[in-house]
C-alpha cells in the first residue's frame, strides 16, 4: 500500500446491537487530502449556512420596532436575549445534535429514515404494528422536514433582506420582490444537486464566517461587558421578569437554531 494510509470500515451487528469493525479496509492516496478540504468547504455551504446565518436575524426580529411585540431596547434586555440565544444554540445544536443525535447513525447515514432503520436493527424482530407505529413515525417525521425545509428559505430570506429598511426606509417596497428573486434563484440552483450549492456557497459562507469572526472580535473589544451575555442568569431574569415579552421573544429565539436539522439529515 506504500504511503497511503489505511481506514478501517466499521459495520452494524444487527444481533449484537452495535457497530463492530470488520477486516475490510479503505486506502486513503494523496488525494485524501483535497478531498477533505474539499468536503469541509461545501458542507460549510450546504450543512452551516443556516445555522451561520440565523442568529444575525434573530435579533434584528427581536428588536424590530415594526414587530407586533417587540422587546425593549436596554442594556437588560440585550443582555438576555443573547443569553437566550446563546444557550439555545448550545443546548439544541451542539448537545442535542452534534453530541448525541449525530453519534446515531445508520451506517454513516443520517436522517428521519435512517434512524428509523436503526431503531428497527436494535429492536430485532418486531411484530407488524410495531412496524407499522415506525413507518408511520419516519413519514410524519419526513413531513416536518420537508415542511420545515419549504418554510425555512422564505423566512429565512425575507428576515435578512429586511434589514434593507433599517438603511434605508425607502427600500421597504423593494423587501418582497428582491426576496422573490433570490429564493426563484436558489431553488434553481439546487436542482443541480447539494454538490453545485456547496461549490458556490463554499467559499462564500468561509468569507461570511472570517467576516463576522472579525466584526465580533472589534465588538467584543469595544464592549467587553457583553461577555456577560454567556452567563444562563441573564436569560432566566429576562423570562422571569418580562414573561409576556419573553414569550413572544421565544417564536424568534427559535430562528436561530432553524438549519440544526440539516446536521443529521445531510449525513452520508
Amino acid at each position: 500500500m506504500g504511503g497511503d494510509s489505511i481506514v478501517a470500515r466499521r459495520r452494524f451487528d444487527s444481533e449484537r446491537g452495535r457497530s463492530v469493525q470488520t477486516d475490510a479496509a479503505v486506502p486513503l492516496g494523496t488525494r485524501g487530502r483535497p478531498l477533505r478540504a474539499g468536503l469541509v468547504i461545501s458542507a460549510l455551504g450546504v450543512v452551516f449556512g443556516d445555522i451561520g446565518t440565523s442568529p444575525i436575524y434573530t435579533l434584528q426580529t427581536l428588536f424590530n420596532p415594526a414587530d407586533p411585540h417587540p422587546v425593549p431596547i436596554n442594556r437588560a434586555n440585550v443582555y438576555g436575549v443573547v443569553s437566550l440565544i446563546f444557550w439555545s444554540v448550545m443546548t439544541i445544536v451542539t448537545l442535542t445534535y452534534v453530541l448525541l443525535v449525530m453519534r446515531a447513525d445508520n451506517d454513516g447515514e443520517g436522517g428521519v429514515m435512517a434512524l428509523i432503520t436503526l431503531v428497527r436493527r436494535l429492536g430485532g424482530r418486531s411484530g407488524a404494528r410495531v412496524t407499522a407505529a415506525l413507518a408511520t413515525l419516519g413519514i410524519l417525521g419526513a413531513a416536518l422536514f420537508f415542511g420545515d425545509s419549504m418554510i425555512t428559505p422564505a423566512i429565512s430570506v425575507l428576515s435578512a433582506v429586511e434589514g434593507l429598511k433599517v438603511i434605508d426606509p425607502g427600500l421597504a417596497d423593494f423587501v418582497v420582490p428582491l426576496t422573490v428573486l433570490i429564493i426563484i434563484g436558489l431553488f434553481s440552483v439546487q436542482r443541480h444537486g447539494t454538490a453545485a450549492v456547496g461549490k458556490f456557497f463554499g467559499p462564500v459562507m468561509v468569507v461570511w464566517f472570517v467576516v463576522i469572526g472579525i466584526l465580533g472580535i472589534r465588538g467584543i473589544a469595544g464592549h467587553p461587558q457583553i461577555l456577560r451575555a454567556l452567563s444562563p442568569t441573564y436569560a432566566l431574569e429576562f423570562m422571569a421578569g418580562h414573561f409576556h415579552i419573553a414569550f413572544f421573544a421565544l417564536a424568534a429565539v427559535v430562528l436561530a437554531v432553524t438549519g440544526a436539522e440539516a446536521l443529521y439529515a445531510d449525513m452520508g
